[in-house]
């Protein structure tokens, strides 16, 4: 990408001077928060200190730390740091920062996934560019605290660690969008906040915390595997092992604030190694939010299913079949009946028997792995999802619901968030919905192609209007685009959620039989 000097901005901190490239001009590395490092380490995000200089945003700062193993060593951030609190901004070439925007543009605030220790903002995958571009919005990418960011060792904030503060780093970034994010021409009554999986959860988090409320004015929630919990007195009990792995005693904050970052880091993913094979579950998302009491008061199921959530605010909702990734990720060797009846009795206990009674006629093979995808598909994504957009519904909410049922021509793991296995993939659809394949290097036919610019035309329409079909004030390009009408999910609608794929269209939701016995359950 060719690179010039961009656009100087007087941000509420001190000048700015970003980059610009094919298609946007960007402003990489902004910090939005004090470096979370020394003393520091275990505290709520802090404010900017302003600098007097011209800050250099022409290229991304370090990640978040995090260990880079396995299949996706590759991928990993070249660069990990404590330092770590800046986000990306994406604005589009014809925005003049010399005079104000009559009418400032929609914002697309992108929290990435990761089962909170991986990922990062300024990943090829999530180049704001091509999204800013084709749906005439400012597009922010985030960086926040992973592993680091979710430590409990005890209640006291002054004497310990008490978690949450990804969660924390993630609203100060709002916070910065709202302060400072119309000197970039955009908008910030409104605001999206969109993520997928570990950054769905976080969007989801969001939603049921009220000091979020006002940052923020619609919510997108991609591969959301609900019914992972958030953690509660596990939490401590886990930052009890992490101590033990340091050789700090738990109580002893100061020798953990003393530890080189790198030992920190070695101890949390010792500590997240799964220790009972028969609560598989609990190997995604061991760090991660906890029910504190404060800031999260109660679980995100619960809270849908309670309405104490911000009902006001359009939804834009996945129900994906994903468990087939979580399941044979931990189970590489086949699964006996008997071995899955084991598993299934840990994590349903007293519903045991109706489980098995609904799962274990359909499935025939002397592999049973097949059957433990479809019942983590079905109990941790799909019906949850449903569940949640059904008691949105009743509430007034506007929701729609889509499924991706492309399989990608193109099959690699991407840095361990787009997962395929066979025929299924987890976050499969984020190459085409940032229109960054080629930069990511996924090789996209035709049709693919297509495909990519109506989702982006779908998330730029709901990010102008909070309704997901264009026409909405957005470019020639998505006007060109006209993709196939989606419906609002809702009894009226017959519950139609939006299929993606090639060939995109309406339909009825899947397996709604198989989820009204989990709701039910």
């Amino acid at each position: 990408t060719t690179r010039a000097p961009g656009p100087l901005v007087l941000t509420k901190d001190g000048q700015i001077q970003g980059t610009t490239v094919d298609r946007a001009h960007v402003f990489y590395g902004v910090p939005y928060a004090a470096p979370p490092t020394g003393a520091y380490r275990w505290k709520p995000p802090r404010p900017v200190t302003p600098w007097p200089h011209v800050y250099d945003a022409s290229s991304p700062r370090a990640a978040c730390m995090q260990a880079c193993t396995g299949p996706a060593r590759d991928e990993c951030p070249q660069k990990v740091s404590e330092d770590c609190l800046y986000l990306n901004v994406f604005v589009p070439l014809d925005v003049d920062f010399r005079s104000p925007l009559q009418r400032p543009l929609p914002v697309l605030l992108w929290v990435h996934g990761g089962d909170f220790i991986a990922g990062s903002a300024s990943k090829p995958l999530y180049d704001g560019r091509f999204v800013s571009n084709l749906t005439h919005t400012v597009v922010v990418s985030v960086e926040y605290r992973l592993a680091f960011g979710f430590l409990v060792s005890g209640r006291e904030p002054h004497s310990s660690a008490t978690g949450n503060y990804g969660i924390l780093d993630q609203q100060a970034a709002f916070l910065w969008v709202q302060r400072n994010i119309a000197l970039f021409g955009g908008n910030p009554s409104k605001v999206t906040i969109f993520g997928e999986s570990a950054g769905a959860q976080s969007v989801g988090v969001h939603l049921t915390v009220q000091s979020s409320g006002p940052l923020f004015q619609r919510a997108v929630l991609q591969s959301l595997p609900f019914s992972i919990p958030l953690k509660t007195h596990d939490a401590l009990k886990l930052g009890k092992d992490f101590a033990e792995q340091t050789n700090c005693s738990v109580s002893d904050f100061v020798c953990l604030l003393s530890l080189p970052e790198q030992d920190v880091l070695t101890a949390q993913m010792k500590t997240s190694k799964i220790v009972n094979p028969f609560r598989f579950l609990e190997l995604f998302e061991t760090w991660g939010p906890h029910v504190d009491g404060e800031l999260i008061k109660e679980q995100t199921l619960t809270a849908f299913h309670k309405g104490h959530w911000q009902k006001e605010k359009p939804l834009l909702l996945t129900t994906s079949e994903e468990g087939v990734i979580f399941v044979y990720g931990v189970f590489t060797k086949p699964v006996s009946v008997v071995e899955a009846t084991v598993y299934i009795t840990a994590i349903f206990k007293q519903h045991t028997l109706r489980v098995l009674h609904r799962y274990l006629p359909l499935y025939r093979g002397a592999d049973r792995r097949e059957m433990l995808a479809q019942i983590v598909t079905d109990y941790v994504f799909l019906c949850p999802s449903r569940r949640s957009a059904r008691a949105g519904v009743a509430a007034g909410t506007n929701v729609w619901m889509y499924i991706f049922d492309h399989a990608p021509s193109d099959q690699r793991v991407w840095s361990g968030l787009t997962f395929c296995y066979q025929r299924a993939c987890h976050g499969a659809e984020l190459p085409l919905l940032f229109g960054s394949a080629a930069v990511a290097n996924f090789t996209l036919s035709p049709p693919e192609r297509l495909l990519s610019n109506r989702m982006m035309c779908h998330w730029g329409a709901f990010a102008h209007a909070g309704d997901p079909n264009p026409p909405a004030p957005q470019t020639a390009s998505c006007r060109q685009q006209r993709p196939p009408a989606w419906p609002p999910y809702s009894d009226t609608s017959g519950w139609l959620v939006m299929n993606l794929t090639t060939h995109s269209h309406a339909q009825v939701g899947t397996r709604s039989h198989v989820c009204d016995f989990w709701d039910q359950l």
